[in-house]
């Protein structure tokens, strides 16, 4: 049932409430055991034995286990040993990242009011807000969280913030007389209040309609509990990568299998090949080096005011290619400020931002001086003085306590010099009119400001303030207010609302002693005209810059907010978010809509206003069945289930409710869409070092494996055991991938499209790159086993000399690609040979563990290696540079093909 479009009558009726009594104790007791307690249930948390199996279910894992069982069948402990290690490591990395989800549930359960002032049998108690019930009547006062949702019956000057739940950075006036005929959003439903949202100012009644799971907030806490965590890209693609490697490792250990014994060797000693190809196909590292580099940067993101909670979503930003922003906060800073005056038939314009009363007020390009224009002097004392927010300053920081509207008026004439303290002590207030939402004024007595007498300052709406005056404060003098003066500020108000601005409108009226009757048809009429205030919560001055790296990086910016049309529309085009052809609409309008005609609405809409849960919902989901990849930012209870939906869900670390932030995947600690922009960023540069560490991990196993391969192909020995094999994949190839994974960015980062999320990690170039490189691995180190076979004998001593320059060689082949590994496209000339010192200590701390095994007796035994000549040495040094030379033709060619112009010049 619609509550907000039923009257009191019918609601009270509805619910068999009654209006002075209450309910009863004995249909209290009855409403409890049907309607249960208002409370929000959290879902059972997975138990860590299952989160733990499902980490073993990555077919990678799967082949892992296997290896390792076979090792231990075979009698390979250590191996065994060391695979089954990595694994578990693996996985309770994963799970101790990950899952934050149910978190969101028990936030929004802390949220609920504990106590709640209720009329039961005709007597006001206070109760815990869980036993509240529909049909209970509960008092409402200035400070209280409303415990439930509810229809108002009475209100009295009452506002109720709403923000986390709509959006929208102003509290909402409430009227309990009101009776809407159509559907409206909740915003502006002002006869009903929600749970969850708090008592900003005066008192109201009202009649509990929904309570626990049947609350908005409840609805918001259902959809969070039944939404799936879905994978990312880079899950998807290792997901993909990992059944390649499977298949391919299956296939050549069955090839492997059948040709060895065909040439006759034996079933154990095939086992053992089949190990060896396992292990070499699979980069056992790979997993931890992934996590290690996301690692670094969440640690970079957070550096730049990102806490990244969800590791992989790291890399989800860099194929960001939405970003669905709220505007309260993020696109602009929260704080309302004066930037425009008109007094005097004049519009005065006035700088800075925030709270921090540092700026000029300006006319004609000139500073006006204290005291150099008497409307703007009276403008702002009046400003000040109709006025109960305070000004507080603490290190230098500015804020207010109080209404931020009230609280920009207070730094208006701090900037014009007027101090609150100050003017407070020289004109005490002797009496005030409350603001009333009917007449939409507030008016304060004063006296002796004007020449001993009492003077009355009243602000509020323009249109109504002019209505009620008669005379305008004009350079100094009360003249009479002409039908041309009142067109002439009503165009001037008309011309403020049109740039997006909340207009105030200031006036006074002296009396020569305290009036008796002071109500407000006594005392607001035949008053005089003073002048308009407009106010707005301005745009971050970074931001613009930001929103155009977006457009740059083909990442389309949208605005989502609560706030109104043509407020969020004017912050839009300021930014360059709402460009010529763009479109902005109401969320309503989104209503009854199919998901295929808002699919189609969100391909050129960029501002969505007053927007409900469900739409910004609907938006996000539209987006992710365009193909596209959508960062959601918010900071309310309302934003929770759209952060969730989407791909990377972003929470406002000052601002944000602690639904928003545990819903979240990443927390902005400055509450800055610029600070997205960097982590976009981030994550383009992280995905791109992946994406080379990768190919690098890949190349070199992939060798491997063909050398093991071709070595049984030709009837050789097995060039390599299971175990040198593991020390290579695990330890000397580690550390230059952990360094590749560190690269700077390049310079293109931000100037090139998103990626196409389906886009494999091994795309068309990086997978000719594999090719070429493996193959020259390949050659390189299967060159140096057959010759030293052939020098040093393919059995006992022999044997075991060759497979040492095997092994040797390959390394080394591993090592120095590792410099042409840092870029597909840029040769080391360009990038220089050792700009990435992390890289260099990396390659140094890998020799030196190479010359640790082949030299320390103990490791050299368990390894089974041997020493190696100079000649040998001098052989294996100069093979292992063939695929870093090979890389940088590659490199050479590809640049030469696709830039044949510098080539000519």
């Amino acid at each position: 049932m619609e509550w907000y479009r039923t009257s009191t009558r019918d609601v009270l009726k509805e619910l068999s409430a009654d209006p002075e009594a209450g309910l009863s104790a004995s249909a209290v007791e009855t409403r409890l055991s049907e309607y249960g307690r208002n409370e929000l249930k959290e879902e059972k948390k997975k138990p860590f034995i299952k989160k733990l199996a499902e980490q073993f279910l990555d077919p990678m894992i799967i082949i892992l286990l296997l290896a390792a069982i076979i090792s231990g069948v075979v009698g390979e402990a250590v191996d065994s040993v060391i695979i089954l290690a990595i694994v578990i490591v693996n996985a309770l990395l994963s799970i101790f990242q990950e899952g934050k989800a149910e978190e969101a549930i028990a936030a929004l359960k802390k949220m609920s009011s504990p106590t709640v002032k209720v009329v039961r049998d005709g007597r006001i108690s206070e109760i815990q807000s869980t036993e509240l019930v529909p049909g209970d009547l509960v008092i409402l006062e200035t400070g209280d969280i409303v415990p439930a949702d509810m229809r108002l019956i009475e209100s009295s000057n009452l506002k109720i913030d709403e923000s986390s739940l709509t959006g929208e950075s102003v509290a909402v006036e409430k009227d309990a007389a009101v009776t809407m005929d159509e559907e409206v959003g909740i915003g502006d439903r002002v006869n009903y209040a929600y749970s969850a949202s708090i008592v900003n100012y005066g008192r109201g009644k009202g009649v509990v309609t929904e309570t626990g799971l049947n609350t908005e907030i409840g609805k918001i806490a259902t959809t969070l509990s039944t939404m799936e965590e879905e994978e990312t890209p880079l899950q998807r693609k290792l997901a993909g990568l990992s059944k390649t490697l499977g298949i391919l490792v299956l296939a050549v250990c069955a090839v492997v299998f059948v040709v060895g014994k065909i040439y006759g060797r034996e079933t154990l000693q095939m086992f053992l090949t089949s190990v060896s190809l396992a292990v070499a196909a699979i980069p056992e590292g790979l997993p931890a080096i992934v996590t290690i580099v996301l690692s670094m940067g969440m640690g970079n993101m957070a550096r730049h005011n990102a806490i990244v909670k969800r590791l992989l979503a790291v890399e989800t930003l860099g194929t960001t290619t939405y970003i669905c922003s709220d505007k309260t906060g993020t696109l602009t800073q929260n704080e309302m400020t004066v930037t425009r005056v008109y007094v005097d038939g004049k519009v005065l314009e006035v700088s800075g931002s925030g709270y921090a009363p540092t700026g000029e007020i300006t006319g004609g390009g000139e500073t006006v001086a204290p005291e150099s224009m008497p409307g703007l002097d009276a403008l702002t004392a009046v400003a000040s003085l109709v006025n109960d927010a305070d000004l507080s300053e603490s290190g230098g920081n500015y804020s207010i306590v109080g209404d931020p509207t009230e609280g920009a008026l207070i730094t208006l004439a701090g900037k014009h010099g007027i101090h609150e303290e100050e003017i407070e002590a020289a004109y005490p207030r002797l009496e005030e009119i409350p603001f009333d939402s009917d007449r939409k004024m507030m008016s304060t007595f004063h006296e002796n400001y004007f020449d001993g007498k009492i003077s009355s300052f009243t602000k509020g709406a323009p249109d109504v303030i002019l209505k009620r005056c008669s005379h305008i404060y004009k350079d100094g003098e009360i003249i009479e207010l002409t039908d041309a003066m009142r067109q002439e500020v009503l165009d001037q108000n008309t011309a403020f609302a049109k740039q997006a601005l909340r207009v105030l409108g200031f006036a006074f009226r002296n009396f020569d002693a305290m009036p008796s009757d002071i109500s407000t048809d006594a005392i607001e009429q035949d008053m005089v005209f003073v002048g308009l205030v407009g106010m707005i919560d301005p745009a971050r001055p970074e931001v613009k810059d930001a929103i155009k790296e977006c457009r740059t990086a083909g990442i389309v910016p949208v605005m989502i907010t609560g706030d109104y049309l043509e407020t969020a529309k004017a912050i839009a085009e300021e930014l360059g978010i709402l460009r010529e052809g763009d479109h902005a609409m109401m969320g309503e309008e989104l209503n009854g809509k199919s998901p295929e005609e808002i699919r189609e609405i969100v391909k050129t809409t960029r501002v969505f206003a007053r927007v409900s849960p469900q739409n910004k919902v609907q938006i996000v989901t539209a987006l992710k069945e365009n193909g596209e990849i959508a960062a959601m930012t918010g900071d309310g209870v309302n934003d929770a289930p759209a952060i969730k939906k989407a791909d990377i869900g972003i929470a406002m670390g000052i601002t944000g409710t602690d639904v928003a932030k545990n819903t979240a995947d990443v927390i902005l600690t400055d509450d800055n869409f610029a600070t997205i922009v960097q982590a976009v960023e981030e994550g383009r540069i992280i995905y791109a070092n992946i994406k080379k560490f990768v190919t690098f991990l890949l190349s070199c196993n992939i060798g491997e494996v063909l050398v093991v391969f071709l070595a049984i192909i030709l009837n050789l020995p097995t060039p390599f055991l299971p175990i040198q094999l593991l020390w290579l994949n695990l330890v000397t190839d580690s550390f230059p991938a952990l360094a590749l994974g560190v690269e700077k960015g390049e310079e293109e980062t931000m100037l090139e499209p998103p990626r196409d999320p389906q886009e494999p990690i091994l795309d068309r170039k990086v997978t000719i790159t594999l090719i070429i490189q493996s193959i020259a691995i390949t050659a390189a180190t299967l060159g140096v086993y057959y010759y030293a076979l052939k020098t040093h004998g393919d059995t006992g001593a022999g044997l075991v000399y060759s497979r040492t320059m095997a092994f040797t060689t390959l390394i080394f082949c591993e090592l120095f690609r590792s410099f042409s590994s840092r870029s597909i496209d840029d040769t080391l000339w360009k990038i220089g040979f050792f700009s990435n010192k992390r890289l260099v200590q990396a390659v140094l701390l890998s020799l030196a563990l190479v010359l640790v095994v082949l030299y320390v007796p103990f490791l050299e035994n368990l390894f089974h290696l041997v020493d190696l000549n100079v000649k040998d040495w001098a052989i294996v040094l100069i093979s292992s540079l063939i695929p870093l030379v090979i890389g940088e033709i590659q490199k050479f060619i590809r640049f030469n093909q696709s830039h044949p112009q510098d080539t000519q010049e």
